[in-house]
């Protein structure tokens, strides 16, 4: 099957348009239960009637796992920013709105992953950290008491879509039943991989709007540091990841 060129491509997976739609294409090397997972994500957000692509089909093509969904007309947030910094709160201040609707969400115990078992799975495999620096993280997910909410896992602005009369959210396939306060860091984490400023200004907002307190998500940040060196993403530093947790931890 012939898609022509790619729109997108990711660390896990490479994105095409055709025929009105979305096929996303994952790299084969990832286990062959990763497109079920994905979709099975996307499925239940799009179930709490989130602003999500319906998922349509998931398939195999030319040998390797796909998923095909909606096709949503519009632009990233992020691009947009990119376009015209001066708009980047206002732009923040829609996807913090957005990102609280998420959190709003109770979501059935069987139908997301464990956020606690999401992270203590990719601490565990992280080759970059000792048994003494695993164990003390471990110690700290442990301490942690919190109401499950929907978390998306890699929430930002490229992952909005902004069309003509709705916001719709893309790549779930990190999304977890956990803590908001460790969502919220998560994506302050992704935003100052790039831009201080924008991701003080993100937090900043996020406190504002929800009433949480700033310390509260930053008591997240060496575990969420953690995990994130087990993705090894290649625009990832893991010598800025190593220096969170020292911060933060008596290592």
């Amino acid at each position: 099957m012939d898609l022509g060129n790619p729109i997108a491509k990711g660390n896990t997976a490479t994105i095409y348009y055709t025929d009105n739609k979305i096929v996303k294409v994952f790299n084969d090397f990832l286990p062959d239960t990763e497109s079920i997972k994905e979709a099975n994500k996307q499925k239940y957000a799009y179930s709490c009637g989130l602003p999500v692509p319906e998922i349509l089909s998931v398939t195999k093509i030319n040998g390797e796992q796909a998923i095909i969904m909606e096709y949503v007309k519009g632009e990233i947030l992020g691009d947009l920013v990119f376009k015209d910094k001066e708009q980047a709160e206002y732009y923040l201040k829609i996807s913090v709105d957005m990102q609280m609707k998420i959190h709003r969400v109770k979501p059935n115990p069987e139908a997301i992953e464990p956020m606690y078992d999401k992270l203590h799975r990719q601490i565990e495999t992280t080759n970059k950290l000792d048994e003494k620096q695993k164990f003390q993280l471990f110690n700290r997910l442990d301490s942690f008491t919190y109401e499950n909410k929907l978390c998306h896992g890699d929430f930002h602005l490229f992952n909005l879509i902004k069309t003509d009369n709705r916001l719709v959210i893309i790549d779930w396939v990190d999304s977890s039943a956990g803590d908001i306060r460790a969502d919220v860091y998560r994506t302050y984490l992704l935003y100052a991989q790039v831009s201080s400023e924008l991701a003080e200004m993100y937090v900043r907002l996020y406190c504002e709007k929800s009433g949480i307190l700033r310390s509260d998500v930053f008591q997240w940040a060496p575990v969420i540091a953690g995990a994130r060196l087990s993705e090894n993403v290649t625009t990832e530093n893991a010598e800025r990841l190593m220096k969170i947790i020292n911060h933060y931890c008596s290592l």
